[in-house]
Order: C-alpha cells, then sequence, then structure tokens
C-alpha cells in the first residue's frame, strides 16, 4: 500500500487505522505567545505535557490517527509537535500545508502575486505548499501529507479566492489532497466545489470542511454527489449543531448510501488561544468538547439510530485511507 506522510515519518495507510480527519494539537499564535504569553498564561513545558495527557485518550479509545490541520494562520510550529508525538507513540499526527484566512491575506503575500504590484505570472504560496508537501516544513523533515483552506462568513474575497486557486494548483502539481474549512450557513461548500473542480482538483479528494454544520440534506448530499466527502467533523460544538442532530444527519445520510462520502472528527484542541488563555472557558461554552465525545457518546447513539458498524468503520477507517491513497 501506499504510504502517508506523518509527525514521525511515513506510514502505510493501511495501518492508519481508525482515523479522526480534523482535529488541532494547538491552535496558538506565536506572536500571541511570545509578547503576552511566556511567564503569564503559557508555560511550554506545562502544556506540552498536558497534550500527551489528551492525546493519550486517543489510542486508548482505538483512535490510532488524527490529521491535524493547523497551517499558517492556525499557528502550526512542527517542533512542539514532534515533542508530543514521540511522547505518543500510538498515536499517527498527519500535518497539513496552506493559508488560513476569511478574509485577507498575510501581509506577506499581499504585495507579491497575481494581480499585485510584484505579479511576475507566478504565486510563490504553491511554491511554498508544495515544498511543505514534498520537502518538509520548515526544517523539520515532516513533511505535509494534505492542503488546508477556508471559506466562511465573508464568502469567496479576494484573498480566500487566491488561497483557494493556490491550493488547487498545489493539489494539480503534487496529487496531495484537500481540507476546506466551510461556513455551511452560506453553503459555501458549493463555492468551494465548484471552484476546486474547474481548477481541475480531484474533488473525491476534498474534505468539505465542517458541513456537519449543516442538517439541510439536499445541501449535504449535492455536496456528495459531486465526489466530495462531507466533514461531520464538529461533534461536541453544541452551540452550532447540537450532537443529537448531528448524529441524526449522518444517521440519515448512511441510509441514503452516503457513507462512503463522510469522516467523523471534533476539530477540538489540546489548546486554543481564540478564547482567552484560560482553557477553562472553552468548556463554558461546549462541555463536550474534546477528543472523547465521539468514541464516548456519538458512536454509541449512531449505532442507537440503526447505523452498522461496518458504516462507522467507513467513516473512520476506509474514507480516511482512500483519501490519503496517492
Amino acid at each position: 500500500m501506499p504510504a502517508v506522510e506523518t509527525v514521525r515519518g511515513p506510514v502505510d495507510v493501511a495501518a492508519l487505522g481508525r482515523t479522526y480527519m480534523h482535529e488541532h494539537v494547538f491552535c496558538l499564535s506565536a506572536e500571541h505567545v511570545e509578547n503576552y504569553g511566556a511567564g503569564d498564561w503559557w508555560d511550554e513545558e506545562e502544556k506540552v505535557a498536558d497534550a500527551v495527557a489528551k492525546l493519550r485518550e486517543l489510542p486508548a479509545r482505538g483512535i490510532t490517527a488524527i490529521a491535524d490541520p493547523t497551517v499558517w494562520g492556525l499557528g502550526r510550529y512542527i517542533p512542539r509537535i514532534q515533542r508530543i508525538a514521540e511522547q505518543v507513540p500510538e498515536l499517527n499526527i498527519i500535518a497539513a500545508t496552506g493559508i488560513y484566512t476569511y478574509n485577507d491575506l498575510p501581509f506577506q503575500f499581499h504585495y507579491r502575486g497575481p494581480g499585485t504590484l510584484m505579479d511576475d505570472g507566478h504565486d510563490p504560496m504553491v511554491g511554498y505548499f508544495v515544498r511543505d508537501l514534498t520537502q518538509g516544513i520548515a526544517g523539520t523533515g515532516v513533511k505535509a501529507a494534505f492542503l488546508k483552506c477556508a471559506m466562511d462568513a465573508p464568502g469567496l474575497t479576494p484573498g480566500v479566492e487566491r488561497v483557494l486557486r493556490a491550493v488547487a494548483a498545489a493539489h494539480r502539481e503534487t496529487g496531495a489532497p484537500v481540507t476546506v474549512h466551510t461556513e455551511s450557513s452560506i453553503h459555501a461548500g458549493r463555492t468551494v466545489v465548484e471552484i476546486l473542480g474547474k481548477e481541475g482538483v480531484d474533488l473525491s479528494k476534498v474534505v468539505v470542511g465542517h458541513a456537519g454544520d449543516s442538517n439541510d440534506l439536499d445541501y449535504l448530499m449535492e455536496l456528495a454527489d459531486t465526489g466530495a466527502i462531507l466533514g461531520m467533523d464538529r461533534f461536541g460544538l453544541d452551540v452550532i449543531n447540537p450532537t443529537a442532530d448531528r448524529v441524526r444527519t449522518v444517521a440519515a445520510l448512511c441510509e441514503r448510501g452516503y457513507a462512503d462520502r463522510m469522516v467523523l472528527s471534533h476539530d477540538a484542541s489540546c489548546f486554543i488561544d481564540w478564547f482567552g488563555p484560560d482553557p477553562a472557558t472553552v468548556p463554558a461554552f461546549a462541555p463536550n468538547w474534546n477528543y472523547r465525545h465521539i468514541s464516548d457518546d456519538v458512536l454509541p447513539a449512531l449505532r442507537e439510530a440503526g447505523v452498522p458498524d461496518g458504516q462507522i468503520d467507513q467513516m473512520l477507517v476506509a474514507n480516511p485511507r482512500r483519501y490519503f491513497t496517492r
């Protein structure tokens, strides 16, 4: 079988086992930490130890791999992830490349690339993404295995569109699969699959992230009928869509024959600095937003809703394996 790159090196895709396809380890701005965190709310050793403890809960529940779509804009820092991965050898962590923005580009690309003051016919983003996928990330020796970008409530802004097209170009050059954060309330998945399809992306290698925030079966089936994979990947974020509704939607799609086009996850993290430095602020609005929720609560609920184990394995094992097989 082909290999997939992980933080500890290439692994046979057949050995991935049960895989959560959208889990972060840290969402953490380096500028935030360096300017305001050190000596205050950020203790590197403490946070690494906490992450190791939380991630060990996954293999204890039979989950042996996670795809971590933390890229530029979310605080990707591979040396920290390498330290953690070495201490959780039962879990494979798969890294990504790309840029995460809802609006504008990072200023490093604002004047460089298509349509800018320094337009030489190439987009430097594409070269960066390809380098991460083929040579490795920032001298760490770790290669990214998939591409990540986003389209949220602001819609297809010029910055978002440019990243989307750069991701498509990197996919065409490398064959790497793609995950796109989408905002379901505006049916952003439609725009994403339309543009990626026109850009020559193999839509069977595209996860429409956060599709599971929607319970609109017509919208979800429309996306799946393009060949794209539905990211039912925010279990525990009940503030957006309650678990019971998410379960009913997945069960309904399984009944309609779409188990081969869904993957499951939480979009959780060991630490995220979006909601303030105190990690206790997160459980206050999402008490089930953790790596345990699917195994402990969602899978039993899916079985009770009539989803057979074969379809559960399809979503957790076969679909991730197919996605990462080039």
